[in-house]
């Protein structure tokens, strides 16, 4: 399949593989540039509203330039061979994963000397969000993907959105009046409908910790039907239960991004201050700056290939995982794992104006 007019040096002959996850308003699969055999992953959606929702994911990714944010390749228009049109967002490919995936392959816990890790460089990740004036809108384990090397980086930014001011003024009114996302992670004001702010993901950023501390969503042992827990999210006084085994630099880490109100939560800067992720925190070796970070470039790079992918997989990478996918806690059986929850297949992520 040819594809023409896309930036930043995208492949000019491309076959595309299997489905490995889906994404805000696009299916994700894995392709490989015919040319070099370098790997990486499109999210495609046909004609109509997704496509429009997949461009302006496009407009947004394209102007981003940072080690903590997956990369984009640019995007494009191709033709399949039914006819059918899509359009198509070519991005890096990231060898581990998403973080969900990680846990899962783990026992469902990661240890807490990694979470302390992964959780700063998704910070560093937000905080240049933030200052770039964007709101990602959705952060949680299955939207933040790994490198071969431990490097982590955001994705799927279907339900981001531009601000104009730290105030939340949005550069698009429609844009406000939009509840995206996934509301399990959604700050309480987010569920309201008021105006998207830059501390709605300080709160999902508090959620995610929580996710892969105790390998389930927020609020799991505290909400069970949907539309009730929407309610007690966004008009009751608690937060989600925050797990027992963190230390208590993890536990007063949560509680800076679990305020209820927003004004009261700390930013991004001031978080990269606390001891749960500051480089002077004791026991924690952080990793190297992520410029230095390695992303596989061919099929040659990449170890352990497993081919039958599920078509069925939510992860927005869906990828497998090298067998040096760094430090987690041994592999052990959890009595209430999220696959094990027969309410999870009640949640969906919420696309409604």
């Amino acid at each position: 399949m040819a594809v023409k007019g896309i930036k930043s040096q995208p492949p000019k002959q491309w076959v595309k593989g299997n489905v490995v996850g889906s994404g805000s308003f696009g299916i994700v699969s894995l392709a490989m540039n015919k040319c070099n055999g370098e790997l990486f992953v499109v999210k495609s959606a046909p004609s109509g509203n997704a496509m429009q929702c997949l461009e302006k994911e496009a407009s947004i990714l394209e102007n981003l330039n940072s080690p903590h944010v997956v990369r984009c390749l640019g995007h494009a228009l191709s033709e399949e061979a039914n006819g059918v049109k899509n359009f198509n967002i070519f991005m890096e490919y990231m060898a581990g994963g998403s973080l969900s995936d990680v846990s899962d392959k783990f026992g469902g816990i990661l240890d807490e000397s990694v979470i302390r890790l992964y959780t700063r460089e998704i910070l560093q990740g937000v905080a240049y969000l933030h200052r770039s004036g964007i709101v990602h809108s959705d952060l949680k384990c299955k939207n933040v993907l790994l490198g071969s090397s431990g490097n982590v980086k955001l994705a799927d930014f279907g339900s981001a959105r531009k601000l104009k001011s730290p105030g939340g003024d949005c550069s698009n009114e429609k844009s406000c009046q939009t509840l995206s996302g996934s509301p399990l992670w959604m700050a309480p004001e987010v569920l309201r409908k008021e105006r998207p702010d830059f501390a709605a993901d300080i709160w999902s950023l508090g959620c995610t910790v929580i996710e892969m501390a105790s390998g389930r969503p927020p609020w799991a042992d505290q909400v069970f039907d949907p539309m009730a827990a929407i309610f007690k999210i966004a008009c009751g006084k608690d937060t989600p239960a925050f797990p027992a085994d963190l230390s208590e630099e993890g536990l007063d880490f949560l509680r800076k991004c679990l305020q209820r109100d927003p004004k009261s939560r700390w930013t991004c800067e001031q978080l990269l201050t606390h001891p749960f992720v500051s480089k002077k925190s004791s026991g924690t070796c952080f990793a190297e700056d992520p410029e230095d970070s390695f992303s596989p470039t061919s099929i040659l790079d990449v170890n352990d290939w497993d081919s039958e992918m599920s078509d069925g997989s939510e992860s927005p990478d869906g990828t497998e995982f090298l067998t040096r996918t760094p430090f987690s806690m041994p592999p052990r059986k959890l009595q209430h794992r999220l696959s094990d929850l027969p309410e999870s297949d009640n949640w969906i992520d919420v696309r409604s104006d």
